[in-house]
Formats: C-alpha cells, sequence, structure tokens
C-alpha cells in the first residue's frame, strides 16, 4: 500500500476526504468473451486535501482507476473506498466532481445553464452567488449566457471544471481535462486550475499523459506500469506554492521531468517486449 503523506500545515484550508484504493484489480470482458486485465493488485491512499496526478504508458488504466473512484466502474477484486464508504455512497450524495476531456456540455444550454445543472440533478436550490463566483473565478464572467458553440475549447472546459466544482464536492476527479488544447492554452489553463484549488484545496485526483502538467500541479506524481496496471514509482513534487511559469525553468524541475519521462519510456519498451500494448479502449 502506498501510504498518503502528512499534509498536516501544507495547505492553509484543506478539505476533501481520504481515498484509498486496496488491492484494487479490473478485469474487462472484450471481443468472444476474451478477457483483459486493466488493472490488477494497485494499492493507494491519497489524503484528504491531497492533489495526486496519475501518469502512465498508454493502455496501462489510469481512466480505469479514475472511474472506480468515481463509482461508474466495480473493481473485480479489491476495494475503492472513499471517505470510508464505497464511492458509490458519495456519488448519490453529490459530494464528487468529475470533469473529462470531452466536456460534455449540453449544447442547448446557456454556460450560466450548464453550470447550475448539478444543483437541479441533486434537487437543490440553484446558488446563483455560487455560480457567479466560479463563472468569475474561471474567467466567464462575460459569457454566462452563451452557448458552448460560442467558446473556445479552453473556454469550453474551464465550464467544465466550473461545473465539477459548483456544489462543493469533497473530491474532484480529472480525466485528460486539457488534454485535446494546444500546449500555450493548456499551460494557461494549468495556472489557472492552480488558482482554483488554492482557493479552496479539495481531494483531486488528475489523469494526465503531460509529466510538465503533473508536476505543476500535483503534491504526488504516481506512475502506473504497463497494462496490467500497477503503481511503478511515487514521487513528491517539492516545489512550494503557488507554481508560477519560472518554477518550470529551474534545474530541479528539469531534473523531475527528465526521471519521470525516463520511468515512462522504460515502462512503455517492457511493456512493448511483454506484448502490452494490444488496447482496450476501456483500459487507458
Amino acid at each position: 500500500m502506498v501510504a498518503a503523506p502528512d499534509l498536516t500545515g501544507r495547505h492553509a484550508a484543506i478539505r476533501g476526504v481520504p481515498v484509498r484504493l486496496a488491492g484494487v484489480s479490473k478485469r474487462f470482458t472484450v471481443r468472444r468473451g476474451r478477457t483483459v486485465d486493466a488493472v490488477t493488485g494497485l494499492s493507494l491512499d491519497i489524503a484528504a486535501g491531497e492533489f495526486v496526478a496519475v501518469i502512465g504508458p498508454s493502455g496501462c488504466g489510469k481512466s480505469t482507476v479514475l472511474r472506480m473512484i468515481a463509482s461508474l466502474e466495480a473493481p473485480t477484486d479489491g476495494e475503492v473506498t472513499v471517505d470510508g464508504a464505497p464511492p458509490r455512497d458519495l456519488a448519490a450524495a453529490h459530494r464528487l466532481g468529475v470533469a473529462f476531456q470531452d466536456n460534455a456540455l449540453l449544447p442547448w444550454l446557456t454556460v450560466r445553464a450548464n453550470v447550475a445543472l448539478p444543483f437541479q440533478l441533486a434537487g437543490r436550490p440553484v446558488d446563483h452567488a455560487r455560480i457567479n463566483h466560479l463563472l468569475e473565478l474561471v474567467g466567464l464572467t462575460g459569457f454566462a449566457d452563451a452557448r458552448p458553440r460560442q467558446l473556445s475549447g479552453g473556454m469550453r472546459q474551464r465550464v467544465s471544471i466550473a461545473r465539477a466544482l459548483v456544489l462543493s464536492p469533497d473530491v474532484l476527479l480529472l480525466d485528460e481535462p486539457f488534454g485535446a488544447l494546444d500546449a500555450v492554452t493548456r499551460r494557461r489553463l494549468n495556472m489557472e486550475l492552480q488558482q482554483i484549488w488554492l482557493a479552496d484545496p479539495v481531494t483531486t485526483v488528475l489523469v494526465t499523459h503531460d509529466v510538465d502538467e503533473a508536476l505543476l500541479l500535483a503534491d504526488r506524481v504516481v506512475v502506473m506500469s504497463p497494462r496490467p496496471g500497477r503503481v511503478s514509482a511515487v514521487r513528491d513534487v517539492p516545489f512550494p506554492r503557488p507554481r508560477t511559469a519560472e518554477v518550470t525553468r529551474v534545474p530541479e524541475f528539469h531534473a523531475l521531468v527528465d526521471e519521470l519521462t525516463g520511468e515512462l519510456d522504460r515502462l512503455s519498451r517492457a511493456g512493448a517486449a511483454a506484448g502490452g500494448s494490444d488496447a482496450a479502449g476501456s483500459a487507458a
């Protein structure tokens, strides 16, 4: 089991709840009854208020891990708990926020109405002050009445993140939220996400292919092995917050990027040599 760190004193206002994956495995049945082991024997503790980034070769099960925490998939073996209970309890209580690479905005609704949607799904009165606050936080105050088609890709992702945060969730799950964006827009949104998170440091799990993004945002970076995915390495991120663009230029940052990129290259070669590159889409 990879233990969660003690975050006491690291953040001024830690919020959120702990997440535990204990000996978790997930097997999918694919074509003609063939099975694929996406994740095997994965154990990890995530502390309340911790920001963890998960990286690994394509198809290693990163998104599967995230979906199990979100209660969108059930483990075949092992146990996933959030605040000591099954993830479905957190999801049913609308205490879980999720943002995917596909922003999944409803095209017929305005930005404001998309952000308000979780209130309606939870059967709660719409908190217009909360929506206004989040739209200001993500820089979209002037676009509250726009439709998604009128926004850039980066703006749509900001709406998706605002919607994921609107109910003040205890856990925030981010699956490649900026993966489809160009490098400049992605870096700018990384900085904006950091500011949003610093204002409310909730337990967060980010799946990403971008090592720089992981080091810029996370407290710890978890490296997964090729499928079947396991925890191959965990690295603490030593840089103080807030992290500006300058931190990405210091030798220590580049050394960590090189170390993690080298680990990913080694794992990818090992996976290819073992014949583990045949893809099962749900095991990404």
